[in-house]
C-alpha cells in the first residue's frame, strides 16, 4: 500500500515532455483512474507494471503509443514468462497475468480515446491461474501460543498483543489496519468500522470481547504514552507514528517465528486462521464473506477447502474401509468382552 498522501502517477518512466510518448500516455491514463476513484494501491501497482512494458519497449527502440503492435505484445508476453530477477527467480503466473491485464486496460484506454488505432492487446489470451489454498493455517492451539508470546507487562508488548488479537477476531487486512481511527472502534456494540478497504468499501464488523478487552488496556495504558504528536491513528509505532503494512508484517513474523510453531506467515495468517476456524465451527460462509470484505463469494469458498474437519466426518461415518475398521474393532472388543467372562466363570 502507498503511503499516505501518495498520489504521484507523474513516477512513470520515458519522455515525459513528448505527449504523444507511452511515458506520457501511461501518466494521462493514471491520472484518469485517481478521477475515476480507483484506490490508490491499485493506481501504484498499474504504475508498476506499466513502466516494466515501458522500460523493455525503450530497449527495443519503441517510445510511441502507435509504434506498439500486437506481435510486440505477444513477444512482451514471452518475456514476463521467461524473466527471472537477480535471483533467478521467475515471475509467477498471477503476476504475469496482473502485468498483462494492466497493459490491457491501458491499450484498451488508448484505442477508446483515439490515441492508438486499434488496441493490439484485445485478443491477448492471459494466462491461466490456479486455484491455491492458503500456505499456512493456524489451528487455535497454534493461534493462542503465538498470542502469548507478547510480553504484556511492557508497553510494546501490550500493543502487539492488541493488535494480534484485533488480527485474529476481525479479520481485517493489514491496509485497513493501519488505516483505522480510534472513532472506529466502537467499545460499547463492539464493532470496528473498516473505512474505504479493498475495493473502497465500508464494512462494520464485530469484535469479539477478548479483543475488546486488549484493546481497550492499549487504549487507556500505551497509546497515551507513545503519542508524540496528537492524531486519531488507532495503532502507533514507538515513535507515536502510523504503522506502515511492511512494519506490520514483520511484527506478526516476528512473533510467529518466535512461537516454535512449524509455520510461517504474517498479518494474513491470522486472517486465514479466524476464517477457517469460525467455518468448522458452524458459522454461515456468508457471514465470513461479510467479515473478510470479499466481493465475490467464490474468493471466500477457499476456505471451505482449507477447513476439512466435517469432510474428515463424513469420511470416517461413510467410507467402507472405515467402516469395516470400526466392525473389526467391535468385534475384537466383543471377544475380549467374551475371554473376561469366560475367566470369571472359570
Amino acid at each position: 500500500m502507498a503511503k499516505k498522501g501518495d498520489k504521484q502517477p507523474d513516477k512513470i518512466e520515458g519522455n515525459l515532455n513528448d505527449p504523444h510518448s507511452l511515458g506520457s500516455l501511461a501518466k494521462a491514463f493514471l491520472e484518469s483512474m485517481l478521477v475515476k476513484n480507483f484506490s490508490e494501491h491499485t493506481v501504484n501497482m498499474r504504475r508498476l507494471h506499466l513502466n516494466r512494458f515501458i522500460i523493455w519497449a525503450a530497449d527495443r527502440s519503441v517510445t510511441q503509443a502507435n509504434e506498439v503492435t500486437r506481435p510486440m505484445v505477444e513477444r512482451y508476453q514471452k518475456h514476463l514468462f521467461y524473466y527471472r530477477n537477480d535471483r533467478d527467480r521467475p515471475l509467477g503466473f498471477r503476476a504475469q497475468h496482473s502485468h498483462l491485464v494492466s497493459l490491457r486496460s491501458w491499450m484498451k484506454w488508448l484505442a477508446r480515446r483515439h490515441h492508438i488505432l486499434y488496441n493490439p492487446a484485445a485478443e491477448l489470451e492471459l494466462p491461466r491461474i490456479g486455484s491455491h489454498l492458503p500456505k499456512n493455517v493456524l489451528n487455535p492451539d497454534e493461534a493462542e501460543t503465538v498470542l502469548n508470546q507478547c510480553d504484556v507487562k511492557t508497553l510494546l508488548g501490550l500493543r502487539d498483543r492488541a493488535i494480534m488479537e484485533l488480527f485474529y477476531s476481525t479479520g481485517i487486512r493489514r491496509a485497513e489496519l493501519a488505516e483505522l481511527q480510534i472513532y472506529h472502534v466502537d467499545m460499547t456494540k463492539r464493532t470496528v468500522l473498516i473505512r474505504q478497504g479493498k475495493g473502497k468499501k465500508d464494512r462494520i464488523v464485530p469484535l469479539g470481547k477478548r479483543a475488546a478487552l486488549w484493546l481497550t488496556a492499549y487504549l487507556e495504558e500505551v497509546r497515551p504514552q507513545l503519542m508524540i504528536e496528537h492524531h486519531n491513528t488507532l495503532f502507533v509505532t514507538k515513535d507515536g507514528e502510523f504503522f506502515s503494512t511492511q512494519r506490520l508484517s514483520d511484527l506478526v513474523r516476528r512473533y510467529v517465528k518466535q512461537s516454535g510453531i512449524a509455520k510461517q506467515g504474517g498479518c494474513h495468517l491470522f486472517r486465514h486462521s479466524m476464517a477457517t476456524s469460525m467455518l468448522e465451527n458452524g458459522a454461515d460462509i456468508r457471514f465470513i464473506q461479510a467479515m473478510l470484505g470479499h466481493a465475490s463469494l467464490e474468493t471466500t469458498e477457499i476456505y471451505t477447502r482449507v477447513g476439512i474437519k466435517k469432510l474428515q466426518q463424513i469420511h470416517d461415518a461413510t467410507h467402507p474401509a472405515e467402516a469395516s475398521s470400526s466392525s473389526d474393532d467391535s468385534s475384537s472388543d466383543e471377544s475380549s468382552s467374551d475371554s473376561v467372562s469366560d475367566d470369571e466363570a472359570a
